[in-house]
């Protein structure tokens, strides 16, 4: 097991626990970014934006020990 710490940002919140969008999380060694994505249960299409550590990331991307990974959802505007 590898631990993580998620950020959800904006809309995203809602999909962590108790609505927090700061928080750490278990998942298997081996895990990639769109793993987090799916346990958390959040639709692949609303996220826009994935950071691990600070550097965008493609869901692919296998997650290490301590890392911070980040999600954002697309940006509206009008």
């Amino acid at each position: 097991m590898v631990q993580v710490q998620v950020l959800l940002y904006a809309t995203l919140r809602s999909f962590g626990p108790e609505g927090k969008g700061d928080f750490r999380m278990d998942l298997p060694e081996g895990s990639k970014i769109v793993d987090l994505i799916n346990k958390l249960g959040i639709p692949v299409e609303e996220v826009k934006l994935s950071m691990v550590n600070g550097v965008l990331q493609e869901l692919d991307h296998v997650v290490a020990q301590g890392d911070r990974i980040g999600f954002f959802p697309p940006v509206g505007g009008g």
